[in-house]
Protein backbone atom coordinates (compact mmCIF):
# COMPACT_ATOMS: atom_id res chain seq x y z
CA UNK A 1 0.00 0.00 0.00
CA UNK A 2 1.65 3.66 -0.65
CA UNK A 3 1.89 6.17 2.31
CA UNK A 4 -1.40 7.69 3.65
CA UNK A 5 -0.01 11.38 2.61
CA UNK A 6 3.20 13.09 2.05
CA UNK A 7 4.01 14.88 5.52
CA UNK A 8 4.56 18.79 5.54
CA UNK A 9 8.09 19.43 7.15
CA UNK A 10 8.42 23.24 7.56
CA UNK A 11 11.71 25.07 7.39
CA UNK A 12 12.55 27.47 10.42
CA UNK A 13 10.04 29.91 9.53
CA UNK A 14 10.76 33.84 10.42
CA UNK A 15 13.56 35.76 9.85
CA UNK A 16 17.52 34.78 9.28
CA UNK A 17 19.80 36.99 12.01
CA UNK A 18 22.78 38.07 9.62
CA UNK A 19 24.77 41.16 9.67
CA UNK A 20 24.09 44.36 7.91
CA UNK A 21 26.04 44.58 4.56
CA UNK A 22 28.89 46.70 4.42
CA UNK A 23 28.06 49.98 2.37
CA UNK A 24 24.36 49.60 2.63
CA UNK A 25 22.00 52.03 3.64
CA UNK A 26 20.88 51.40 7.12
CA UNK A 27 18.13 52.96 9.30
CA UNK A 28 18.46 52.40 12.91
CA UNK A 29 15.66 54.48 14.47
CA UNK A 30 12.53 55.90 13.70
CA UNK A 31 13.13 59.34 12.30
CA UNK A 32 15.99 57.92 9.93
CA UNK A 33 13.49 54.99 8.54
CA UNK A 34 10.80 57.71 7.19
CA UNK A 35 13.39 59.50 5.81
CA UNK A 36 14.25 56.75 3.90
CA UNK A 37 10.87 55.75 3.17
CA UNK A 38 10.16 59.04 1.87
CA UNK A 39 13.42 59.02 -0.12
CA UNK A 40 13.70 57.36 -3.07
CA UNK A 41 16.71 55.22 -1.67
CA UNK A 42 15.46 51.59 -3.67
CA UNK A 43 17.21 49.00 -0.67
CA UNK A 44 16.53 49.95 2.62
CA UNK A 45 18.19 48.12 5.46
CA UNK A 46 16.50 48.12 9.30
CA UNK A 47 18.97 47.25 12.08
CA UNK A 48 18.11 46.88 15.81
CA UNK A 49 14.88 48.10 17.34
CA UNK A 50 12.53 50.80 15.68
CA UNK A 51 9.70 51.62 17.36
CA UNK A 52 6.48 53.30 15.29
CA UNK A 53 4.51 53.23 12.61
CA UNK A 54 5.42 53.53 8.80
CA UNK A 55 3.98 53.78 5.58
CA UNK A 56 6.01 54.12 2.13
CA UNK A 57 3.93 54.93 -1.24
CA UNK A 58 7.03 53.40 -3.74
CA UNK A 59 8.76 50.45 -5.40
CA UNK A 60 11.45 49.66 -2.68
CA UNK A 61 12.89 46.39 -1.00
CA UNK A 62 13.08 46.60 3.20
CA UNK A 63 15.41 44.20 4.15
CA UNK A 64 16.29 43.11 7.88
CA UNK A 65 19.85 43.29 9.35
CA UNK A 66 21.03 42.60 13.55
CA UNK A 67 17.64 41.44 14.76
CA UNK A 68 15.43 44.19 13.08
CA UNK A 69 12.07 44.53 14.83
CA UNK A 70 9.86 46.94 13.64
CA UNK A 71 7.52 47.74 17.06
CA UNK A 72 4.34 49.99 16.33
CA UNK A 73 2.81 52.35 18.59
CA UNK A 74 -0.19 50.33 19.72
CA UNK A 75 -2.24 52.86 17.66
CA UNK A 76 -2.43 51.49 13.99
CA UNK A 77 -1.00 48.84 11.57
CA UNK A 78 2.92 48.74 12.02
CA UNK A 79 3.95 48.61 8.47
CA UNK A 80 1.76 49.65 5.28
CA UNK A 81 3.08 49.49 1.88
CA UNK A 82 1.82 50.79 -1.69
CA UNK A 83 3.36 50.11 -5.21
CA UNK A 84 4.70 47.65 -7.14
CA UNK A 85 7.70 44.49 -7.30
CA UNK A 86 7.81 45.40 -3.25
CA UNK A 87 9.99 43.50 -1.12
CA UNK A 88 10.07 42.88 2.61
CA UNK A 89 12.26 40.23 4.38
CA UNK A 90 14.04 39.21 7.42
CA UNK A 91 11.61 41.27 9.86
CA UNK A 92 10.00 41.11 13.12
CA UNK A 93 7.21 43.14 12.83
CA UNK A 94 5.15 43.22 16.30
CA UNK A 95 2.59 45.58 18.31
CA UNK A 96 -0.24 47.14 16.33
CA UNK A 97 -3.44 49.15 17.34
CA UNK A 98 -6.37 47.22 18.65
CA UNK A 99 -8.92 48.95 16.26
CA UNK A 100 -11.03 45.87 14.54
CA UNK A 101 -12.96 48.63 12.23
CA UNK A 102 -9.82 49.59 10.87
CA UNK A 103 -8.04 46.32 10.87
CA UNK A 104 -4.89 47.16 12.89
CA UNK A 105 -2.16 44.31 12.16
CA UNK A 106 1.29 43.63 11.42
CA UNK A 107 1.60 44.54 7.39
CA UNK A 108 -0.30 45.86 4.87
CA UNK A 109 0.40 45.44 1.31
CA UNK A 110 -0.68 46.68 -2.07
CA UNK A 111 0.39 46.73 -5.42
CA UNK A 112 1.92 43.88 -8.04
CA UNK A 113 4.47 41.61 -7.56
CA UNK A 114 4.83 41.91 -3.95
CA UNK A 115 7.38 39.35 -1.92
CA UNK A 116 7.00 39.18 1.76
CA UNK A 117 9.67 36.79 3.51
CA UNK A 118 11.22 35.18 6.29
CA UNK A 119 9.20 37.68 8.51
CA UNK A 120 7.71 36.89 12.38
CA UNK A 121 4.42 38.64 13.38
CA UNK A 122 3.91 38.95 17.45
CA UNK A 123 1.47 41.11 19.17
CA UNK A 124 -0.59 42.28 16.58
CA UNK A 125 -4.46 42.13 16.53
CA UNK A 126 -4.82 41.45 12.57
CA UNK A 127 -1.37 39.76 10.47
CA UNK A 128 -0.31 40.55 6.94
CA UNK A 129 -2.83 41.41 4.55
CA UNK A 130 -2.46 41.58 0.90
CA UNK A 131 -4.99 43.98 -0.79
CA UNK A 132 -5.63 44.43 -4.21
CA UNK A 133 -2.27 42.99 -4.41
CA UNK A 134 -1.85 41.02 -7.20
CA UNK A 135 0.89 37.68 -8.01
CA UNK A 136 2.02 38.52 -4.51
CA UNK A 137 3.65 36.08 -2.35
CA UNK A 138 4.17 35.49 1.17
CA UNK A 139 6.88 32.59 1.83
CA UNK A 140 8.35 31.24 5.34
CA UNK A 141 6.77 33.34 8.06
CA UNK A 142 5.95 32.93 11.59
CA UNK A 143 2.17 34.88 12.51
CA UNK A 144 0.91 34.47 16.02
CA UNK A 145 -1.64 36.86 17.96
CA UNK A 146 -1.92 38.93 20.85
CA UNK A 147 -1.72 36.34 23.62
CA UNK A 148 -4.88 36.05 26.32
CA UNK A 149 -7.36 37.14 23.88
CA UNK A 150 -10.43 34.90 22.95
CA UNK A 151 -11.00 33.57 19.71
CA UNK A 152 -13.52 35.94 19.04
CA UNK A 153 -11.36 38.97 19.28
CA UNK A 154 -8.52 37.93 17.11
CA UNK A 155 -7.83 39.47 13.90
CA UNK A 156 -7.07 37.26 10.51
CA UNK A 157 -3.75 36.35 10.35
CA UNK A 158 -4.09 36.61 6.58
CA UNK A 159 -5.94 38.09 4.75
CA UNK A 160 -5.97 37.64 0.29
CA UNK A 161 -8.45 40.28 -0.91
CA UNK A 162 -8.66 40.79 -4.23
CA UNK A 163 -5.41 39.04 -4.50
CA UNK A 164 -5.01 37.66 -8.04
CA UNK A 165 -2.49 34.90 -8.87
CA UNK A 166 -0.83 34.96 -5.07
CA UNK A 167 0.49 32.60 -3.03
CA UNK A 168 1.11 31.63 0.43
CA UNK A 169 3.98 29.31 1.32
CA UNK A 170 5.52 27.31 4.39
CA UNK A 171 3.61 29.79 6.95
CA UNK A 172 3.30 29.07 10.72
CA UNK A 173 -0.13 30.41 11.80
CA UNK A 174 -0.82 30.12 15.65
CA UNK A 175 -2.88 32.04 18.42
CA UNK A 176 -4.60 33.89 15.33
CA UNK A 177 -8.54 33.89 13.98
CA UNK A 178 -8.63 32.93 9.92
CA UNK A 179 -6.67 33.00 7.11
CA UNK A 180 -9.19 33.97 4.14
CA UNK A 181 -8.84 34.20 0.65
CA UNK A 182 -12.04 36.18 -0.86
CA UNK A 183 -12.74 37.59 -3.76
CA UNK A 184 -9.15 36.12 -5.34
CA UNK A 185 -8.42 33.93 -8.22
CA UNK A 186 -5.90 31.57 -8.92
CA UNK A 187 -4.50 31.74 -5.22
CA UNK A 188 -2.12 28.68 -3.99
CA UNK A 189 -1.49 27.69 -0.52
CA UNK A 190 1.34 25.15 0.17
CA UNK A 191 3.03 23.48 2.63
CA UNK A 192 1.18 25.71 5.73
CA UNK A 193 0.90 24.95 9.35
CA UNK A 194 -2.29 26.40 10.72
CA UNK A 195 -3.18 25.42 13.90
CA UNK A 196 -5.81 26.44 17.25
CA UNK A 197 -7.86 29.15 15.28
CA UNK A 198 -11.14 29.88 14.01
CA UNK A 199 -11.25 29.15 10.30
CA UNK A 200 -7.70 27.31 8.83
CA UNK A 201 -8.69 29.12 5.73
CA UNK A 202 -11.82 30.33 4.50
CA UNK A 203 -12.59 30.30 0.46
CA UNK A 204 -15.10 32.54 -0.75
CA UNK A 205 -15.17 33.63 -4.24
CA UNK A 206 -12.25 31.84 -4.98
CA UNK A 207 -12.13 30.09 -8.24
CA UNK A 208 -9.38 27.99 -9.35
CA UNK A 209 -7.25 28.06 -6.21
CA UNK A 210 -5.18 25.03 -4.48
CA UNK A 211 -4.34 24.18 -1.03
CA UNK A 212 -2.09 21.39 -0.52
CA UNK A 213 0.65 19.43 1.67
CA UNK A 214 -0.46 21.67 4.78
CA UNK A 215 -1.51 20.57 8.47
CA UNK A 216 -5.11 22.63 9.79
CA UNK A 217 -5.22 21.22 13.03
CA UNK A 218 -7.30 22.20 16.13
CA UNK A 219 -9.23 24.93 14.57
CA UNK A 220 -12.83 24.70 14.68
CA UNK A 221 -13.13 24.40 11.14
CA UNK A 222 -10.54 23.08 8.64
CA UNK A 223 -11.19 24.60 5.60
CA UNK A 224 -14.65 25.94 4.61
CA UNK A 225 -15.22 26.80 0.69
CA UNK A 226 -18.20 29.07 -0.47
CA UNK A 227 -19.50 29.85 -3.89
CA UNK A 228 -16.30 29.16 -5.39
CA UNK A 229 -15.53 27.01 -8.23
CA UNK A 230 -12.34 24.43 -9.32
CA UNK A 231 -10.80 24.57 -6.21
CA UNK A 232 -8.40 21.67 -5.29
CA UNK A 233 -7.60 20.28 -1.99
CA UNK A 234 -5.04 17.78 -1.81
CA UNK A 235 -2.40 15.92 0.35
CA UNK A 236 -3.68 18.04 3.52
CA UNK A 237 -4.22 17.24 7.40
CA UNK A 238 -7.45 18.41 8.42
CA UNK A 239 -8.11 17.06 11.94
CA UNK A 240 -9.47 18.22 15.84
CA UNK A 241 -12.08 19.99 14.70
CA UNK A 242 -14.37 20.05 17.76
CA UNK A 243 -16.88 20.98 19.05
CA UNK A 244 -20.02 22.05 18.36
CA UNK A 245 -19.54 23.87 15.01
CA UNK A 246 -16.02 21.30 14.55
CA UNK A 247 -15.58 20.63 10.65
CA UNK A 248 -12.59 19.52 8.76
CA UNK A 249 -13.68 20.76 5.33
CA UNK A 250 -17.20 22.20 4.27
CA UNK A 251 -18.18 23.36 1.08
CA UNK A 252 -21.57 25.73 0.60
CA UNK A 253 -22.75 26.28 -2.82
CA UNK A 254 -19.54 25.30 -4.91
CA UNK A 255 -18.78 23.61 -8.09
CA UNK A 256 -16.32 21.66 -9.67
CA UNK A 257 -14.39 20.69 -6.30
CA UNK A 258 -11.34 17.73 -6.07
CA UNK A 259 -10.66 16.59 -2.89
CA UNK A 260 -7.26 13.97 -3.12
CA UNK A 261 -5.52 12.57 -0.66
CA UNK A 262 -6.46 14.01 2.57
CA UNK A 263 -6.24 12.90 5.56
CA UNK A 264 -9.68 13.96 7.91
CA UNK A 265 -9.17 12.70 11.11
CA UNK A 266 -10.77 13.60 14.83
CA UNK A 267 -13.48 15.98 13.30
CA UNK A 268 -17.11 16.94 14.78
CA UNK A 269 -18.30 16.29 11.33
CA UNK A 270 -15.26 15.51 8.75
CA UNK A 271 -16.87 16.20 5.67
CA UNK A 272 -19.92 18.77 5.42
CA UNK A 273 -22.04 19.20 1.71
CA UNK A 274 -24.70 22.21 1.37
CA UNK A 275 -26.45 22.83 -1.99
CA UNK A 276 -23.10 21.61 -3.42
CA UNK A 277 -22.15 20.87 -6.42
CA UNK A 278 -24.60 23.78 -7.18
CA UNK A 279 -24.52 22.47 -11.01
CA UNK A 280 -24.55 18.77 -11.25
CA UNK A 281 -22.63 19.07 -14.16
CA UNK A 282 -20.06 19.93 -12.79
CA UNK A 283 -19.51 17.50 -9.92
CA UNK A 284 -17.03 17.54 -6.69
CA UNK A 285 -15.11 14.94 -6.43
CA UNK A 286 -13.38 13.35 -3.54
CA UNK A 287 -10.72 10.62 -4.45
CA UNK A 288 -7.95 9.01 -2.05
CA UNK A 289 -8.73 10.41 1.29
CA UNK A 290 -9.24 8.88 4.80
CA UNK A 291 -12.25 9.72 7.17
CA UNK A 292 -11.28 8.49 10.43
CA UNK A 293 -12.21 8.86 13.82
CA UNK A 294 -14.64 12.08 13.24
CA UNK A 295 -17.94 11.98 15.07
CA UNK A 296 -19.86 12.00 11.78
CA UNK A 297 -17.76 11.19 8.36
CA UNK A 298 -20.37 12.65 6.06
CA UNK A 299 -22.65 15.60 6.53
CA UNK A 300 -25.01 16.86 3.68
CA UNK A 301 -27.39 19.62 4.04
CA UNK A 302 -30.01 17.83 1.39
CA UNK A 303 -30.17 15.15 -0.92
CA UNK A 304 -26.93 16.14 -2.42
CA UNK A 305 -26.43 15.30 -6.83
CA UNK A 306 -23.51 15.08 -8.31
CA UNK A 307 -21.14 14.38 -5.86
CA UNK A 308 -18.71 11.58 -6.40
CA UNK A 309 -16.50 9.27 -3.79
CA UNK A 310 -14.05 7.21 -5.09
CA UNK A 311 -11.84 4.92 -3.42
CA UNK A 312 -11.90 6.64 -0.02
CA UNK A 313 -11.21 4.62 3.06
CA UNK A 314 -13.53 5.72 5.88
CA UNK A 315 -12.22 4.40 9.47
CA UNK A 316 -13.87 4.10 12.47
CA UNK A 317 -16.28 7.00 12.68
CA UNK A 318 -18.66 7.14 14.88
CA UNK A 319 -21.55 8.03 11.96
CA UNK A 320 -20.98 7.33 8.98
CA UNK A 321 -23.74 9.69 6.84
CA UNK A 322 -25.87 11.99 7.92
CA UNK A 323 -28.49 13.92 6.09
CA UNK A 324 -30.26 17.16 7.29
CA UNK A 325 -33.84 18.23 6.08
CA UNK A 326 -35.24 14.09 5.86
CA UNK A 327 -33.11 13.54 2.95
CA UNK A 328 -30.66 11.23 2.24
CA UNK A 329 -27.27 10.23 0.28
CA UNK A 330 -28.19 8.10 -2.55
CA UNK A 331 -27.76 11.10 -4.99
CA UNK A 332 -24.16 11.05 -4.20
CA UNK A 333 -21.70 8.57 -6.79
CA UNK A 334 -19.94 6.14 -4.38
CA UNK A 335 -17.52 3.28 -5.98
CA UNK A 336 -15.07 1.38 -4.78
CA UNK A 337 -14.54 2.99 -1.08
CA UNK A 338 -13.19 1.04 1.68
CA UNK A 339 -15.74 1.10 4.70
CA UNK A 340 -14.53 -0.56 7.78
CA UNK A 341 -17.96 -1.77 8.88
CA UNK A 342 -18.64 -3.52 5.80
CA UNK A 343 -20.02 -6.68 6.27
CA UNK A 344 -20.02 -8.60 2.72
CA UNK A 345 -17.87 -10.97 0.99
CA UNK A 346 -15.09 -11.27 -1.50
CA UNK A 347 -15.98 -14.57 -3.17
CA UNK A 348 -13.70 -14.31 -6.48
CA UNK A 349 -10.72 -12.64 -4.53
CA UNK A 350 -10.51 -9.33 -7.00
CA UNK A 351 -10.79 -6.71 -4.08
CA UNK A 352 -13.85 -5.68 -4.76
CA UNK A 353 -17.21 -6.82 -2.62
CA UNK A 354 -19.74 -9.21 -4.14
CA UNK A 355 -22.51 -7.22 -2.58
CA UNK A 356 -23.18 -3.95 -2.41
CA UNK A 357 -22.06 -1.71 0.89
CA UNK A 358 -25.35 -0.08 2.36
CA UNK A 359 -26.28 2.07 5.38
CA UNK A 360 -29.33 1.78 7.06
CA UNK A 361 -29.78 3.69 10.00
CA UNK A 362 -33.07 3.96 12.04
CA UNK A 363 -31.13 6.19 14.48
CA UNK A 364 -31.07 8.92 11.63
CA UNK A 365 -34.73 8.25 11.07
CA UNK A 366 -35.72 8.77 14.50
CA UNK A 367 -32.98 11.93 15.33
CA UNK A 368 -34.52 13.52 12.31
CA UNK A 369 -38.49 13.37 13.91
CA UNK A 370 -36.82 14.43 17.29
CA UNK A 371 -33.87 16.85 16.95
CA UNK A 372 -32.96 16.53 20.32
CA UNK A 373 -31.87 13.16 19.98
CA UNK A 374 -28.82 14.25 18.06
CA UNK A 375 -27.02 14.54 21.06
CA UNK A 376 -27.08 10.73 21.82
CA UNK A 377 -25.51 10.05 18.06
CA UNK A 378 -22.34 7.38 18.72
CA UNK A 379 -23.57 6.56 22.09
CA UNK A 380 -24.07 2.73 23.31
CA UNK A 381 -27.79 3.21 22.92
CA UNK A 382 -27.79 4.33 19.30
CA UNK A 383 -25.44 1.41 18.13
CA UNK A 384 -27.87 -0.78 19.81
CA UNK A 385 -30.98 0.88 18.07
CA UNK A 386 -28.75 0.77 14.60
CA UNK A 387 -27.92 -3.14 15.54
CA UNK A 388 -31.49 -4.44 16.06
CA UNK A 389 -32.29 -2.16 13.00
CA UNK A 390 -29.66 -4.24 10.89
CA UNK A 391 -30.83 -7.43 12.36
CA UNK A 392 -34.43 -7.22 11.87
CA UNK A 393 -34.18 -4.85 8.87
CA UNK A 394 -38.27 -3.96 8.99
CA UNK A 395 -37.18 -0.93 11.48
CA UNK A 396 -34.54 0.52 9.08
CA UNK A 397 -36.69 3.01 7.34
CA UNK A 398 -34.23 4.58 5.15
CA UNK A 399 -31.30 3.71 2.77
CA UNK A 400 -29.22 6.61 3.51
CA UNK A 401 -26.31 5.54 0.58
CA UNK A 402 -25.55 2.88 -1.48
CA UNK A 403 -21.64 1.82 -2.83
CA UNK A 404 -21.90 -0.80 -5.43
CA UNK A 405 -18.48 -1.73 -5.65
CA UNK A 406 -17.22 -1.25 -1.91
CA UNK A 407 -13.03 -2.45 -1.56
CA UNK A 408 -12.54 -4.91 0.90
CA UNK A 409 -9.02 -3.64 1.89
CA UNK A 410 -7.59 0.11 2.68
CA UNK A 411 -6.54 1.66 -0.15
CA UNK A 412 -3.97 3.64 2.30
CA UNK A 413 -1.82 2.93 5.21
CA UNK A 414 -3.58 3.09 8.66
CA UNK A 415 -2.16 6.10 10.47
CA UNK A 416 -1.11 5.01 13.98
Amino acid sequence: MTALLTLVVLAAAGPIERPCPHGATVARDAEQLKALLESDVKDIWVAGLIVGDFEAKRSLSLHGCEQAVLEGTGKGTVLKLHGDDLLVEDLHLRKSGIRTSFEDGALKVSGERAMVRRVKVSDTLYGIAFEQCHACHLEDAEISGRPGLEENQRGDAVKLWEAHGSAVRRIWVHGMRDVVCWYSRHVTLEDNRITGGRYGTHFMYAHDSTVRRSVLRGNTVGIFVMYSARVLAEDNELSGARGPAGMGIGFKEADAVTLNRNLIVANTVGLYLDYTPRDPNQPVVFEGNTLALNGVALRTHSSERGAKFFKNDFLQNDVLVEVDGNGDARGVDFVGNYWANYAGYDLDRDGVGDVAFQVKQASSDLSDSHPDLKFFHGTAAFGLYDAVATALPYFATRLLLEDAKPAVRPHREVPR
